[in-house]
């Protein structure tokens, strides 16, 4: 049995994702804020067990709690591999930094950096005896790399992210039986995030113009396309020594 905890799966990528791994072998526990109706149904006509967590990120002292309920509902005698990945990710404030209010920096960086560095360390702490495959795959950004005028939250966060990822992996180097960690930028996705972002204030986000020419040339990619990608990284390939990752090194080997 496969199992996986997946964040973000109201919709976008972190939906795509949790259809793609509807198995009968597996068991899914997706975390978002509100339920998806349409991946519980889909679950049902496949017989697939997934537990629908409704869980706000945000709120970052109830996640231990929270994976120490998903842990009370895995059978570990029966895992082949587990997997955790964070995906869920809020783009806002969309603004330069004098013009945020405090809570909308700490709402970003609680969802976007600290739930996930918390995900990862209650998961790495249950699954640490099991001899099995067991892989941390967090959904970055290609604005971790570099900055953009309006995103000091969100690209201090990736940036974060990433290196945390780094730092998890070198770490788990020294264990007996080693949590692999991946960070991986999916590119520009046609999800809620750009549309949050396409309706931002110009004033407020100087490139508006250019993710607004993104949605009218076609060139965002579908979620369900990354999430094939990440399907096949998460659970067909090798890693290599390199743990941060971005989506084009692999759209390459699909053209």
């Amino acid at each position: 049995m496969n199992y996986f905890i997946i964040t973000g799966t109201s919709r976008g990528i972190g939906e795509a994702i949790a259809r793609q791994v509807l198995h009968k072998n597996h068991c899914l526990f997706c975390i978002s804020r509100t339920e998806n109706q349409q991946l519980l149904e889909a679950a049902r006509d496949k017989q697939v067990q997934l537990y629908s967590i409704a869980y706000d990120l945000n709120e970052v002292y109830g996640i231990e709690q929270l994976m120490q309920d998903i842990f009370l509902k895995i059978e570990k005698e029966q895992i082949d591999g587990i997997f955790l990945i964070n995906n869920a990710g809020v783009v806002k404030p969309i603004k330069p930094v004098g013009r945020c209010q405090d809570l909308e920096i700490i709402q970003n960086i609680h969802v976007n950096l600290l739930a996930p560095m918390l995900l990862t360390s209650e998961f790495t702490k249950h699954v640490r005896s099991l001899q099995v495959k067991k892989r941390v795959f967090n959904i970055s950004s290609g604005a971790g790399k570099k900055p953009y005028h309006g995103w000091s939250a969100y690209c201090s966060a990736k940036a974060g992210l990433d290196l945390f990822t780094q730092c998890a992996d070198l770490e788990e180097e020294q264990e007996a039986y080693p949590v692999e960690m991946l960070s991986f930028a999916p590119g520009i996705v046609d999800t809620q995030m750009q549309s949050d972002i396409r309706e931002s204030d110009k004033n407020d986000f100087t490139q508006l113009e250019r993710f607004i020419d993104f949605k009218e040339s076609g060139i965002l990619l579908a979620p369900e396309k990354v999430a094939d990608i990440i399907i096949e990284l998460l659970l067909h390939q090798q890693w290599g020594k390199k743990r941060v990752v971005d989506i084009q090194e692999y759209l390459v080997d699909r053209e």
